[in-house]
């Protein structure tokens, strides 16, 4: 498993770590490439024999003082390898982890979603992340106002959540559970029929080897006027997990510390769009009045 190579039989388990006991301690950083130079070095070096019948939990490795028993376990991985088609030994990570997997439906950019059904796993969901998307929700705000989430992704350990709270729309980016970037519309939503919508739009590329997502430019909007937007340094970069998606409600932990779960959307929710097409809303008015402070 991505460079890690581990063999078990009759009592005895042999293990060859990659890139080290650990990545801080080997000073490379994950999903490093093994040469067949530095495959040749760990076969000669980098095993580890244990025991496992008498010493279950690994304490005690017994590579240098049982080689004969090391060099057969080694033979057995590379019989066993060859058997299985898992050469050669490919410690990549990074590449394997992003490249985009098979999925049971064709590749769509517009996703139709309705409150009070089951979460959508991740890999199954729309792929937001590092690309320009929005969510467009169509809702109706009783006279006494709403409150709850109109969608989200994730979880405390990282996400994101369209939500109103405070009669305010707000998205939120959790980043990690390091940093929560935040967009909230200054006016109160009025009670009757919304059109509200999320958009971003990436403003610079990924910077994986740093692990920072794309960085973007957060906009929302009501009946299609833009009220409020923000500007943000970088995102999540590959995945969130857990990273399920969920319309209507925040099951579980939340993504943001600002609501309890499950925070349902108090008002009507009738479904929400998710467009990865790139197709967003531009602002006329505003695009001349750039082109014109610019003269």
């Amino acid at each position: 498993m991505l460079g890690h190579r581990s063999i078990y039989h009759d009592g005895w388990r042999a293990v060859c770590p990659w890139p080290g006991p650990s990545f801080k301690e080997a000073g490379k950083p994950f999903g490093e490439a093994i040469p067949a130079s530095t495959l040749t070095e760990l076969d000669a070096g980098g095993w580890e024999l244990y025991h496992v019948a008498e010493d279950f939990a690994e304490n005690h490795n017994l590579a240098s003082e049982n080689r004969d028993k090391l060099i057969e376990m080694i033979g057995r991985w590379y019989v066993e390898a060859g058997k299985y088609d898992v050469m050669p030994v490919d410690g990549s990570g990074l590449a394997r982890a992003i490249v985009e997997k098979p999925t049971a439906a064709p590749a769509r950019d517009r996703y139709l979603l309705f409150p009070n059904t089951h979460s959508i796993p991740f890999f199954a969901a729309p792929r937001v992340l590092n690309r320009p998307h929005s969510i467009t929700a169509a809702v109706e705000i009783p006279p006494e106002g709403a409150e709850g989430v109109i969608l989200c992704q994730g979880a405390a350990t990282g996400g994101f959540a369209l939500f109103v709270k405070d009669d305010a729309l707000q998205y939120v980016h959790n980043y990690l559970s390091r940093e929560l970037f935040t967009v909230r519309a200054d006016s109160p939503l009025t009670p009757g029929k919304h059109e509200l919508r999320f958009e971003f739009e990436p403003t610079g590329q990924m910077d994986i080897a740093n692990g920072r997502g794309a960085p973007g430019r957060f906009q929302l909007y009501v009946d299609r006027g833009l009220v409020a937007n923000s500007e943000v340094p970088y995102t999540t970069p590959i995945a969130f997990n857990p990273g399920a998606m969920t319309c209507g409600a925040n099951p579980g932990s939340t993504v943001s510390p600002e609501y309890e779960t499950p925070f349902a959307f108090t008002g009507k929710l009738d479904s929400v769009v998710v467009d990865l097409s790139g197709q967003l809303i531009t602002d006329d008015e505003a695009e001349m009045r750039l082109h014109l402070v610019r003269q």
